[in-house]
């Protein structure tokens, strides 16, 4: 046993200090990124923010309208060959370049995952989604899936630390995904007891993945557009939603109504209904690591997505940077107790 008594940071402890700025509106900010990726030599342009694999969020509607705004949805696992290949007929180009195909770690999944990627040649990303990155198993499935499709571009995860940030990438991974515990229907950390903050943890998994020309996804803990910013400024090369995306038209879970309001159910994917729903129950030899909530229902998806668009436009303003790219070079981070006044509450 051993102690670290570093302190570590989530998105409560900090706030971004402003900048002097030359840009006089936020319409000037450009949010597009573009990348290179160390293992594919595969290049992506557009904006680096995903709708999570989740059954409530990572629908092909979600897709669809996510990607009129240039950004990605890792689908979730539980879609079908047959759902693939209805989808993918009516599809445009636009709708797959931005669509991850998740994947488990099991032989099945891996036939699964050649079948669906077999369907079109414009599927590019893999997504090889774990809730503990740091089996000796998880690194082999990903250097066989980089040796069965060596020009696909392959994100891995999740792991918080720098050391299973390289390994992942040295094993053929391009971008890593960052998070354990944050998820707002996640209880690993309450069940378990394993976790990290999730800024130090961007932090240092980022800088670890840079110096390898690798990149990184920051999933989960933002609950407002402040924190998709506070995940940037940290370094994150995309960031990863959830809750944040749930309850629309497009998300999927099931419609339910309570004294006259409308709600959307909302779940962990380890939690007992997504177990119940896909496994028949949770195995004998492990816990429920996830919440089922109600979301309000939020109608469509634009409004939302707009409005997290428009909050890192404005970060971006009150520090200076021009371009997306440039927020973590103008990002200080100050150590604070408390972030909002709650006086009116909703």
């Amino acid at each position: 046993m051993r102690v670290e008594d570093e302190l570590k940071l989530g998105f409560k402890d900090v706030m971004i200090r402003p900048k002097r700025s030359t840009l006089k509106s936020r319409s000037q900010v450009s949010l597009e990124r573009h990348y290179r990726f160390r293992n594919s030599d595969k290049e992506w342009r557009g904006v680096p923010i995903i709708a999570a694999n989740m059954d409530t969020v990572g629908t092909f509607a979600a897709a669809q309208t996510l990607a009129q705004f240039q950004l990605l949805t890792a689908v979730h696992k539980h879609y079908q060959l047959d759902d693939w290949q209805r989808f993918l007929a009516g599809a445009s180009d636009a709708d797959c370049a931005g669509l991850m195909v998740s994947t488990g770690t099991s032989d099945r999944d891996f036939e699964r995952l050649g079948a669906i990627l077999a369907l079109d040649a414009r599927l590019n990303f893999i997504c090889v989604d774990v809730a503990n990155g740091y089996s000796e198993h998880f690194v082999e499935f990903v250097s066989r899936v980089r040796d069965a499709f060596p020009a696909h571009i392959i994100v891995a995860g999740n792991v918080v630390t720098g050391e299973m940030t390289e390994e992942l990438l040295l094993a053929g991974a391009d971008i890593i995904k960052v998070g354990i515990g944050p998820g707002s229907v996640c209880t690993t950390r309450i069940k378990t007891g394993v976790g990290y903050p999730q800024i130090s943890a961007v932090i240092e998994c980022a800088d670890a993945a840079h110096g390898l020309n690798g990149h990184v996804i920051s999933d989960g803990g933002c609950t407002c557009p402040g924190d998709v910013s506070k995940a940037f400024g940290a370094g994150a090369d995309f960031v990863m939603l959830g809750g944040m995306l749930a309850g629309h038209d497009e998300s999927g879970g099931e419609p339910i109504e309570e004294n006259g309001r409308q709600y959307r159910q909302f779940y962990g994917m380890s939690s007992d209904t997504a177990m119940q729903k896909y496994q028949g129950g949770v195995a004998n030899y492990r816990a429920s690591e996830g919440k089922t909530v109600r979301v309000p229902y939020r109608g469509p998806l634009a409004a939302t997505v707009q409005d997290i668009l428009g909050g890192v436009r404005s970060t971006c303003t009150y520090v200076g940077a021009a371009e997306l790219r440039e927020l973590s070079k103008r990002t200080t981070f100050i150590r604070v107790q408390e972030q909002e006044n709650r006086f009116f509450t909703d």
